[in-house]
């Protein structure tokens, strides 16, 4: 009579299978190039520029207000030019692209029915959110950048290339100006850090893309508001908005760093929680799409 065979349990994965090599970066990033949606918003972030010269050239230099902003100084050099988009980007336009890429990456999956396909691969649930916010942090930083880039170029190309005309009325050499203002760039980054937060959150939460985007656009639009709000006092401090224009400390004869190290550290700290939150949601969550 011969002895029963003994059977372990059955293996968790098929042969040769390896965590680490399901969704490379590469194959998601460009799966989200391909997109129509990251097309339409670097041809829009692209075409400004030139829609913004164009109503300079119809309607002439723009004119000296009482006070003196970026804005009035634009057509003073290529320089100036790039900080007016900057400037025009920060607060709302930016928002928009970093919501987007961020919002709609892991909802879209699911309102195509083809997120537990996805998971079903197998890859692991913190695999795919760390791979989709990488992809879409690193599409929302080309858009941060490309807007001042075009402007840079379209501006030099425009009103030639010179020092870069404070509000204050004075002038910050180029050489001095240039680094200053990829300063500025990389905090409008981090200080989108809790917009974009916020989206993914929203997106692991939701199957509807357009609520994940909308979500983290109107948050942004609220917070804004409260800001104006001057009776809230030292609580504004509290609100990432209030520190979003904080890049213009960097374009000063003396750079202060004080207000950017406040934003940057209000925004990371938001962020951290709120990713926080979605990975803890969709580890829990029944994917039925």
């Amino acid at each position: 009579m011969s002895t029963p065979t003994a059977v372990g349990p059955a293996p968790d994965h098929a042969a040769g299978y390896r965590a680490g090599r399901t969704l490379p970066l590469r194959v998601e990033a460009m799966r989200q190039l391909r997109r129509r949606r990251t097309m339409v918003v670097g041809g829009v972030l692209a075409a400004m520029p030139f829609i913004i010269l164009l109503a300079f050239q119809i309607g002439g230099t723009p004119g000296r207000a009482d006070r003196t902003t970026f804005i009035e100084l634009a057509t003073s050099s290529g320089l100036n030019f790039a900080t007016t988009m900057l400037f025009m980007g920060t607060g709302f336009l930016l928002v928009i692209p970093v919501a987007l890429f961020c919002g709609d990456t892991v909802a879209s999956e699911a309102s195509w029915s083809s997120l537990r396909y996805l998971l079903a691969a197998p890859v692991p649930r913190a695999r795919l959110l760390a791979r989709k916010f990488a992809v879409g942090l690193a599409f929302s930083a080309a858009a941060i950048v490309l807007l001042p880039l075009i402007g840079l170029a379209v501006g030099t190309a425009a009103y030639g290339w010179g020092d870069l005309r404070l509000p204050a009325g004075i002038s910050l050499p180029a050489s001095v100006a240039l680094p200053r203002l990829a300063i500025a760039v990389a905090f409008v980054f981090l200080a989108e850090l809790v917009i974009a937060a916020l989206a993914f959150w929203l997106s692991t939460a939701t199957d509807a893309p357009l609520g994940a985007v909308g979500g983290a656009v109107f948050a942004s639009i609220i917070t804004g508001v409260l800001d104006a709000v001057t009776a809230l006092g030292g609580l504004r401090e509290w609100l990432p908005a209030h520190w979003q224009y904080a890049w213009a400390d960097a374009l000063q004869p003396q750079p202060e760093w004080g207000g950017m190290l406040q934003g940057v550290s209000l925004s990371v700290s938001y962020a951290i929680v709120l990713l926080a939150l979605a990975f803890r949601g969709f580890a829990r969550k029944d994917v039925v799409s």
